[in-house]
């Protein structure tokens, strides 16, 4: 049986109808991800342009155009009239304190269930996974009615406690991913060096684990830094609110007369997440891929 044969001409021709095939929906796929990136970024966008216009010329003027004159007075008044520098101190203090405590607990817990392995590990992954579908609302009557008979209410242990809670099961399942791409290779190797559970842990996988560390972070972050249920339940005290809180507060006593100067605080406490992003993203897009730990 004679095998088939083709001449390079025909390969070309095939390769050139791919090319034309592929080159409409490669366009189109293009065109998807510029509206993404204009929806995602245009709200930005005009949030920090409002905070430069006059207050005259924003009352003014089209609410969407650009400044014509640029001020900075709006960041002045931002952190003359409102706590800023307070906001920010208790809303950094909150998302360090649960940070930690959410890669510790979580890591370890991953740690646990998928290398070192137990009779129920299986089950207890699941009952992680499913504190995925529980809703925050369910929570805050019983936590509020706790806190008051412990003595936790209007105070950082009682943000942190729920914020740590419910990043677990999604923290414990990313870690758990993470770790099946380890080879077993290298723990067995490191337990024939003499190296228990503990030093697999601290000298094996947290090292190998800094890019994902730095997504779980990363994810949680973004919910702690922007929650506003839990803080409006269990913070009672100026002294103690968060950014979310604070800009709210910000916006009843000034915003309706002085909205440019609430855009320049909603800037000024959006920029610390956004650098971060920008300073780590290529390390957050190779942690939500897990596979770097065979690199």
């Amino acid at each position: 049986m004679a095998l088939a044969t083709f001449s390079p001409s025909i390969i070309a021709r095939g390769g050139r109808q791919r090319h034309r095939w592929l080159r409409p929906s490669h366009r189109l796929s293009k065109l998807l991800v510029a509206a993404v990136l204009l929806v995602q970024v245009y709200p930005l966008f005009w949030i920090v342009t409002t905070s430069l216009k006059t207050q005259n010329s924003f009352a003014g003027s089209n609410a969407f155009s650009l400044p014509v004159h640029i001020t900075f007075q709006n960041y002045v008044r931002a952190f003359n009239d409102g706590d800023i520098p307070r906001f920010l101190l208790n809303s950094t203090v909150v998302t360090a304190a649960s940070d930690v405590l959410i890669v510790a607990l979580g890591m370890m817990a991953a740690f646990a269930i998928h290398v070192l392995g137990f009779r129920l590990s299986k089950l207890v992954l699941a009952i992680f996974l499913g504190g995925i579908v529980v809703p925050v609302q369910v929570v805050l009557v019983p936590l509020f009615i706790d806190y008051t008979h412990v003595g936790l209410l209007n105070s950082y242990e009682s943000l942190v406690l729920p914020y740590v809670g419910f990043a677990l099961p999604i923290s414990v399942y990313l870690f758990v991913s993470f770790y099946s791409y380890i080879p077993n290779d290298v723990y067995e190797a490191a337990a024939l060096d003499g190296c228990g559970p503990y030093r697999l842990f601290f000298r094996v996988t947290l090292p190998l684990s800094a890019a994902t560390i730095v997504t779980v972070v990363f994810i949680n972050s973004i919910f702690i830094w922007n929650d506003f249920i839990f803080a409006n339940t269990f913070l009672l005290t100026q002294n103690l609110h968060t950014i979310p809180l604070g800009l709210e507060s910000y916006l009843g006593e000034m915003g309706s007369t002085d909205w440019t100067a609430t855009f320049a605080a909603v800037s000024v406490t959006s920029t610390p997440l956004l650098l971060a992003f920008l300073a780590l993203n290529k390390t957050l897009v190779r942690g939500l891929e897990g596979r770097h730990a065979t690199a």
